[in-house]
């Protein structure tokens, strides 16, 4: 008979096997599997023995060995999955949100705003960053700029001869093709359109330069001929009424015909060629009578391709004297001049001249504007911090019972975080709106045609990138802020104490107002110095001033024209001249004069060129001597009229019978005018010499005085009628000196109109911030202003005492910004000649204003808490 063998009589499972078992298993299941383990254990030693037994406990361990088994915590509870968790997060955010709508209200709104002016402002940097740098061989192309020294002043020009371009083709192998560009203007006409449209002459390399797309045509033999032309789509629509013009026929200033060979996309709004809607071959070019043609003059821009892996500054260095050496004979001094690479990722941004140099221009601006665009998303992300922890009494005791609770640290903060961003994104949408509603005004403001790519997967993702950083940016602080509370001293009741000398608080109020004083101080500054250059008196009258091209047969009837308008009273005086008073058509060197050295050649001048009733015409102020007057003194087609400016820089004590050579002839002088704004109102006025009609350069525009007696749409109709009597083929165009004279404030009109846009928004989001405070301020301290009326305090009183700490952070925020406002506005007044000094006055409406956003901004949460009924603040104390 068998006995069942004792516990003892074997050795057991292996030891090490059940220590394995023991570190992997989760503590709430290891005593129950290892004593299942051993017990089937001992029976298998009975039944089939230990060997076997041993077997089969090794694969019942492996088995055990599984991811729901092993380190698994116990939890009464169902496991929640991170959908769930994250769920519960955004439910739980959600609903705090909207527990309080005051505060989110704010925010969302502060935040929307911020979002919407920095994106908007992010798209015009990405537009001026993007100008003319979009061409595929961007890294390759350069346009040749001229160097030299006049005056003593090393300048720099871009124009330039008509043979550069061919010769570096042909003798620099390192320039892999060329291009010359002249813009032009012409009237093209078809069977029923007749449209004066400007466009430009190029060699058939410019396609291969700047590679516009090309929607049909051959872009290598498109402009290799004469008579082609190539037009651009919006063109094509005007002249044909379709974009499908390959082979039609234009015809240009009623002579010759061209026959379309390509049609172009519409060029972008980014490229310094969007004026131009049709491109003709150079072959067709015909060089005016006042250009030479030759490597003398400077009429042409050049454009070159360099060769792959080509070192543009080893190319430089080689063509550097290309026009010196071929100008020697021909100009008296060629020492200094030189020609140079300026780089296409630069012409648009790094165009300014300083000492013979292109350097920064609009980057500047470009950077400012991105520096602004940060910081209004940064006064945004301020608002949501300080009234995130301005609230911090009422959420402290949540805080405090989670953490009794159980919460850790990481999910305190994944849950503030999530509220910030689910209010971002909230934000982002009315941001998003605010950006479809207000980009076309914002487009005329600037004067860009930006727009949003809503069907680009690449928007959506920046979009949401941007919506989740501001989120993160605006609710980083906030969240690990609320989350160190500690629990003892929260449900205590001790909190950090609310009028702390100083807090972060407080801190951020205070960079939020310095940044809009700061921008208060700019914009003050541009209004003023703009006005002040408005005001600046021009030398002539631009009231009832008009100009016109003599296109057609204009120049022909021309005497006829000038008599026609005096006779119909549509004009009291009709002047021929080089080009409109109100811009410059020509500059000089190279004159001589009785004393004069040879440094007096590279002088500049600038030039205009009148016939007759010059002075009658444009309203300027004779000082000595007389006007040009073909008609009366026939010697005056080399007659010479200078300015003040001119005669002091010729040292003439008796101007008046001057001989002075220049285009290659003697001119005498017969009057000096007073100074008149030629240029620019913000520089200095340079020396002009206005001369007769025999000089090298054509009269092609006339200046016409209208009657003041008449409407003016009765002297545009009589004007009109005269213009088609004599040039019936060609539209009336013309051009007000007021208009062109205010042109030439544009660029700072908008800049200080962006700068005032800009300082609205920020001081509108500072506010939103700041009412926000002032609300929660005056509900912490309801108590004290209980006990203050209680004890006979006035509303007066309890107002001033609300706002004095809010008048304290404006004037510590003022004490930092007006210096700085006042550094930046410096450095830029020193671009300007004809500038203003910046007063006291900028400083003091600075401040005055400043003090009255903020007075306006807590008066209504300060006078709200003041009215409270004291009875009523105590018991609910």
């Amino acid at each position: 008979m068998n006995r069942d063998p004792s516990p003892h009589n074997h050795s057991g499972p292996p030891e090490w096997l059940d220590k394995l078992l023991s570190n992997l298993l989760a503590p709430h299941c290891r005593e129950e599997v290892l004593g299942d383990l051993h017990e089937r254990y001992a029976l298998r030693v009975r039944r089939l023995g230990e060997r076997k037994a041993r077997g089969t406990y090794w694969r019942e361990v492996l088995s055990y060995m599984r991811p729901s088994i092993i380190k698994r915590k116990p939890s009464p509870f169902p496991t929640p999955t991170t959908t769930d968790m994250l769920r519960n997060y955004l439910k739980i955010a959600f609903r705090n949100l909207i527990r309080a709508k005051g505060y989110t209200s704010i925010n969302i709104a502060g935040l929307a705003v911020g979002m919407a002016s920095s994106a908007l402002i992010c798209l015009w940097i990405q537009s001026e960053l993007n100008y003319d740098r979009f061409y595929k061989k961007t890294d390759r192309l350069f346009q040749v700029c001229n160097r030299d020294v006049f005056s003593g002043n090393a300048q720099v020009w871009n124009t330039t001869p008509e043979p550069l371009a061919p010769a570096l083709k042909q003798n620099y192998p390192d320039i892999e093709a060329a291009s010359r560009y002249r813009p032009t203007t012409y009237l093209l006409t078809t069977k029923d359109k007749n449209l004066n449209i400007d466009g430009a002459f190029v060699d058939p390399a410019f396609l291969d330069l700047f590679d516009f797309p090309l929607s049909s045509g051959n872009r290598e033999t498109s402009l290799s001929g004469k008579n082609k032309i190539v037009i651009t789509k919006s063109l094509a629509e005007k002249l044909f009424g379709t974009t499908d013009a390959l082979g039609k026929i234009i015809q240009l200033d009623h002579k010759d015909s061209f026959s379309v060979t390509g049609v172009l996309d519409n060029l972008p709004d980014n490229t310094r060629f969007n004026g131009i809607a049709y491109l003709l071959p150079w072959t067709y070019f015909v060089t005016p009578s006042w250009d030479s043609g030759g490597w003398a003059s400077n009429n042409n821009y050049t454009y070159v391709l360099l060769k792959d892996k080509v070192n543009a500054a080893v190319v430089n260095e080689k063509i550097k004297r290309v026009t010196a050496v071929h100008l020697k004979g021909i100009l008296d001094d060629v020492s200094n001049r030189q020609i140079f690479l300026h780089p296409a990722s630069q012409w648009h941004l790094y165009s300014k001249q300083e000492n013979g140099q292109l350097t920064e221009g609009k980057i500047v601006t470009v950077r400012l504007f991105g520096i602004i665009a940060a910081l209004i998303l940064l006064i945004a992300a301020v608002n949501f911090v300080n009234l995130s922890t301005a609230r911090s009494e009422k959420r402290a005791k949540e805080v405090g019972v989670r953490k009794v609770a159980g919460a850790q640290k990481t999910s305190l903060v994944f849950q503030f975080i999530s509220e910030s961003v689910m209010l971002t994104f909230f934000a982002g949408m009315l941001a998003l709106l605010l950006i479809v509603l207000y980009m076309p005004a914002f487009n005329k403001l600037t004067d860009k045609q930006l727009s949003l790519s809503l069907g680009s997967v690449e928007f959506w993702l920046v979009a949401l990138g941007f919506t989740l950083f501001t989120g993160l940016l605006a609710g980083s602080y906030p969240a690990f802020f609320l989350a160190n509370f500690q629990p003892v001293k929260v449900i205590k009741g001790i909190h950090r104490p609310v009028n702390a000398v100083f807090s972060p608080r407080r801190g951020l109020v205070i960079a939020q107002f310095t940044f809009a004083i700061v921008l208060i101080i700019a914009t003050l500054v541009i209004k003023q110095q703009v006005n002040h250059a408005q005001n600046r008196v021009s030398g002539y009258d631009q009231n009832n001033l008009m100009f016109s091209y003599l296109s057609g047969d204009l120049q022909k009837h021309y005497g006829s024209l000038q008599q026609e308008l005096i006779h119909s009273g549509a004009a009291v005086s009709v002047s021929k001249s080089l080009g409109p008073i109100t811009m410059i058509n020509s500059r000089q060197w190279g004159l001589s004069w009785p004393g004069s050295t040879k440094a007096d050649k590279d002088v500049e001048f600038d030039r205009f060129g009148a016939d007759v009733n010059f002075l009658k015409t444009t309203g300027t102020k004779l000082l000595a001597g007389r006007e040009i007057d073909v008609r009366e003194y026939p010697t005056d087609s080399t007659a010479v009229v200078l300015n003040e400016t001119a005669v002091k820089t010729m040292h003439l004590k008796k101007p008046i019978g001057t001989s002075i050579a220049f285009d290659n002839q003697n001119w005498h002088v017969v009057g000096v005018v007073k100074d008149f704004i030629f240029a620019s109102p913000y520089e200095a006025i340079n020396p002009v010499i206005i001369h007769g009609p025999k000089g090298s350069v054509a009269l092609a525009w006339t200046s016409i005085r209208l009657n003041p007696n008449n409407p003016a749409i009765k002297n545009l109709e009589l004007v009109e009628t005269i213009f088609k009597k004599y040039n019936p083929g060609y539209p009336f165009e013309y051009t007000f000196a007021d208009e062109s004279y205010k042109a030439k404030f544009s660029d700072d009109q908008r800049t200080g109109s962006l700068t005032e846009l800009f300082t609205g928004l920020t001081i509108f989001i500072s506010c939103l911030g700041l009412f926000g405070l002032a609300a929660y301020t005056a509900q912490q301290r309801t108590k004290e202003i209980g006990i203050r009326k209680v004890l006979g305090a006035t509303v007066t009183s309890i107002v001033q005492l609300l706002t004095r700490d809010f008048i304290k952070l404006m004037g510590i925020a003022f004490v930092i910004g007006a210096p700085i406002g006042w550094y930046t506005m410096e450095k830029w007044l020193q671009d300007y000649d004809y500038r203003i000094a910046i007063g006291a006055g900028v400083f003091i409406l600075t401040l005055l204003s400043s003090i009255l956003i903020v007075v306006i901004t807590v008066s209504f949460q300060a006078i709200k808490a003041a009215l409270l009924d004291p009875v009523k603040s105590l018991r609910t104390e």
